[in-house]
């Protein structure tokens, strides 16, 4: 028998008794829109880090001060546990490769204008941290050389502070804002960044950093040995390949420079922003393929409805069988015709569960900040799952139709 002609006699027995053809594709859908739903989360999750990522900057090295435990006893720390100006500049004249460069000191500062206030984080930062993090002024301008060199009071602001300080239409460039009770200048309006996995990052401003080492934050920006602090050392890499050349030069020199002894343990950490990026997506994924194995659990149900439901047809139909099969029909046909009757409902099912899981993932993104992506290998994942449950469930009520004593069917009432 031809399968347009099975998939026609499947509809028509299943159209018989459509709210319980209905009732039993309802699992299979929840099941298969479920899948959908949140594989194209995750996988918008993980894009959405990417980009975040991205507009950072690329091929970036980040220098922090402190070891960053990943497992194993903790080790010693050298005679220095902080970053110092003299390390970034023997890092950046002793490392070759480094297309570009900055440094930062951070802190947090409280900011007035009139009768509003906030407290937002503070960044001390060498003129070319714009170029480096991918993060120039939409208004006005940011940190120049010679507002380092000549200790300027000026400020660039992040959007969250101009929102928190500054009505709807009033400018902020050229207004005098404190920070920490000091007077400074805005000087420009960053872009706007956004919320991201590490916060919001327009609640920011900055200022030049040696302002912010000798003029706001003196007791914090000095080490005991006199020498200026420095939070943050960005190194930016041409390629990926010079990025692991240019960590394993950091790393030497500025064990040089902190004195470590070779079985001393770093007492600074090196991240790359690739090594960021594979970790989150390592992370995002593990959740995703957790969550997608939970939310399949639900086809296993829907499937073992169908298995049910195939059964009761088989009882509800054994006059029908036994008569089929007394004019000849053979067992291979009767074990086709409700196998194709089980794959029909749960590929039904499986339709409009796309359909669910497409909607419900694209609702989903008009409530947060990413997007979610319903990939085409989700789409042929959940026609698989959805026509893999049917047949594994309708094996045996087919298999148990097709051997039906034939005399015993027609005596079944």
């Amino acid at each position: 028998m031809l399968l347009t002609e099975l998939v026609r006699l499947a509809l028509r027995a299943l159209s018989a008794n459509k709210l319980r053809a209905f009732l039993t594709t309802l699992g299979i859908s929840i099941g298969i829109a479920a899948v959908i739903a949140l594989l194209a989360i995750g996988t918008g999750v993980q894009e959405y880090i990417n980009q975040q990522f991205a507009s950072a900057g690329t091929n970036l090295i980040g220098i922090l001060p402190g070891r960053i435990q990943r497992g194993g006893p903790p080790g010693g720390f050298g005679q220095s546990s902080v970053l110092t100006l003299s390390d970034y500049r023997a890092v950046v004249n002793g490392v070759p490769g480094i297309v570009a460069h900055a440094a930062d000191f951070t802190s947090v500062g409280n900011f007035a204008f009139g009768s509003r206030t906030s407290q937002v984080q503070v960044s001390g930062v060498t003129p070319s941290f714009a170029q480096v993090r991918n993060w120039n002024a939409a208004r006005g301008r940011f940190i120049e050389e010679s507002d380092n060199t000549s200790r300027a009071r000026v400020v660039a602001l992040g959007t969250t502070v101009v929102k928190d300080l500054f009505e709807p239409n009033e400018d902020p460039i050229g207004q005098v804002v404190r920070i920490n009770g000091v007077p400074f200048t805005v000087i420009g309006v960053m872009e706007s960044k956004g919320a991201s996995v590490f916060g919001d990052q327009d609640a920011i401003a900055f200022i030049p950093l040696f302002t912010a080492q000798e003029r706001l934050f003196q007791r914090l920006a000095f080490a005991r040995t006199g020498e200026r602090v420095i939070s943050t050392i960005y190194l930016q890499a041409a390629s990926d390949e010079d990025r692991l050349f240019i960590q394993a030069a950091a790393r030497e020199i500025l064990r040089e420079q902190h004195r470590l002894k070779p079985d001393d343990n770093d007492d600074f950490s090196i991240i790359s922003q690739a090594e960021l990026i594979e970790t989150f997506g390592a992370v995002t994924s593990v959740l995703t393929i957790f969550l997608a194995a939970i939310a399949a659990i639900s086809l296993l149900v829907g499937g073992i409805g169908i298995m049910n439901i195939m059964l009761v047809s088989v009882t509800e139909r054994t006059r029908e069988i036994g008569l089929r099969k007394a004019i000849g029909a053979k067992p291979a046909a009767i074990l086709s015709q409700f196998l194709i009757e089980s794959v029909v409902l749960s590929v039904i099912g499986g339709i409009a569960g796309i359909v669910i899981g497409i909607g419900g993932a694209l609702s989903v993104s008009r409530f947060v900040d990413f997007s979610a992506v319903v990939r085409p290998e989700a789409v042929v994942l959940a026609v698989g799952f959805s026509v893999a449950v049917g047949v594994f469930f309708g094996i045996y009520p087919a298999r148990r139709a097709s051997r039906l004593n034939p005399i015993q069917a027609l005596r079944y009432e």
